[in-house]
């Protein structure tokens, strides 16, 4: 170990409790760089590799990133954090769970810390625990807020790890993700759990590349500290902005106690296969999952915005909502890039249950492969109009046989408007419906 590193490792838990700003700087050799830029009530950055990070892929950097952790911790004043966390150009191989961030109480509640990479592809924080269920590589327990992570790469080398807990009843919330990318098999990107908040938050030109046995951001994860699971609420705002949504299996967004999810621009893609079936699962990588009907005082409200899927496999699903109420909008979206497949005029990506109170759902301007699949909770002569299709194109099918529901007869609840669609023989010459709205006359398939 360097002088430096040995020097901080003694000092670490005096820190953690506390310590100076002069015990800050003097962790840090004199002549540094980040031992200048320190002074107390105003930002400053500390570079992992002034902390004796080597980022060669081999090295353990472990204890340099709790390191700089621990500093950012002490650096906190009037409840606003006050250091910069940078990572230069490596592979930064970590090997203990919360090296990247510990937020656990102590220290008090703070505002702001920022974790800086040079590139996505450049700066790489390679996560290998000694086992991967149950290990995260941050924690947040209602200790931070305004976090920021920007230009880096996550990387599980540890099967089944994950990437963070977060943590709230109040004080965990506003997160920014900026050019960073996901790599490898992970059991949750993020996992959120708590009463309240863990709110508002931002993804904005990430890649979610490798794998998932859970999801990338699975919201509601036990119910921890509350005497009923459904008594999570409050998991607002989460917005995805030109994404490369490119991973194997898996899921992408799972919102068991509902949620406002806003997701635009970008392509989505999964790529393979779940390499064995589960219970919960099966053998079927989701989009976007909502598998709660109910939830305690909680919104429901899910927008897709000038996205294109690609529906590769039978079980792929862009959405499987079971909201008993909320909206559900897709805008300009398409998914029928490859749906010449000998599969896609039989594929179901859309699935839902509706009920007296819907959800809402609308589709303007799409172009749709395949059918979509509706499961009711009420006989459906009692249901209201609770499905639009407006400007669509329906690449497969019909409009008479498009919509597949669990009974016989007409889906009275579905509305097509100014649609294109194939011709009910079966062709594939292109006929638009007439202005007005339109009811689904057709029967409907039984369920595989």
């Amino acid at each position: 170990m360097s002088e430096l590193g040995g020097e901080i490792s003694r000092n670490r838990r005096h820190i953690l409790r506390g310590g100076t700003s002069l015990l800050f700087a003097a962790a840090l050799p004199a002549g540094s760089a980040s031992a200048k830029s320190v002074s107390p009530g105003r930002m400053s950055g500390i570079n992992v590799a002034d902390l004796g990070a080597v980022g060669d892929g081999y090295t353990d950097d472990t204890e340099a990133f709790e390191t700089a952790y621990a500093l950012a911790a002490a650096r906190v004043r009037d409840g606003v954090g006050r250091l910069v966390i940078e990572i230069p150009a490596g592979d930064f191989l970590i090997t203990r769970p919360h090296a990247l961030l510990n937020g656990v109480a102590p220290p008090r509640p703070a505002n702001g810390l920022r974790f800086a990479g040079v590139g996505k592809n450049m700066t790489t924080l390679v996560f290998r625990p000694a086992t991967g269920p149950g290990s995260y590589l941050c924690r947040n327990e209602d200790s931070w807020s305004n976090l920021s992570f920007e230009r880096m790469q996550f990387r599980s080398a540890t099967p089944g790890a994950s990437f963070f807990s977060s943590y709230s009843t109040g004080q965990a919330q506003d997160y920014r993700f900026s050019e960073c990318e996901w790599l490898g098999e992970w059991e949750y990107g993020l996992a959120l759990d708590g009463t309240d908040t863990n709110s508002e938050m931002r993804w904005e030109a990430c890649t979610v590349a490798g794998s998932y046995r859970k999801a990338f951001l699975y919201s509601g994860l036990s119910g921890r500290k509350q005497a009923s699971p459904n008594a999570q609420d409050q998991f607002l705002n989460y917005w995805f902005t030109d994404m490369k949504v490119e991973y194997e299996w898996g899921n992408f967004l799972e919102f068991p106690y509902g949620g406002s999810i806003d997701c635009r621009g970008g392509s989505y893609i999964i790529t393979g296969k779940r390499p064995k079936s589960t219970p919960e699962y099966g053998t079927t990588s989701t989009f976007f999952r909502f598998p709660v009907s109910q939830h305690h005082d909680s919104v429901q409200r899910f927008h897709a915005q000038d996205i294109r899927f690609e529906v590769r496999d039978p079980d792929v699903r862009i959405i499987d909502c079971v909201w008993s109420s909320g909206t559900v909008h897709f805008n300009d979206c398409d998914d029928t890039g490859i749906a010449f497949k000998d599969f896609s005029a039989e594929v179901r990506p859309h699935r839902y249950t509706v009920g007296p109170r819907g959800p809402l759902i609308r589709y303007d301007s799409c172009q749709l492969v395949g059918r979509h699949e509706y499961r009711t909770v009420h006989k459906e002569e009692t249901l209201p109009t609770v499905v639009r299709y407006d400007m669509c194109l329906l690449r497969n099918h019909s409009r008479t046989d498009f919509a597949v529901t669990d009974a016989t007869g007409p889906a009275r609840f579905v509305q097509f408007v100014d649609c294109i669609d194939t011709e009910p023989t079966g062709g594939t010459t292109p006929r638009a419906t007439p202005g007005a709205p339109v009811v689904t006359p057709g029967p409907t398939p039984s369920r595989p």
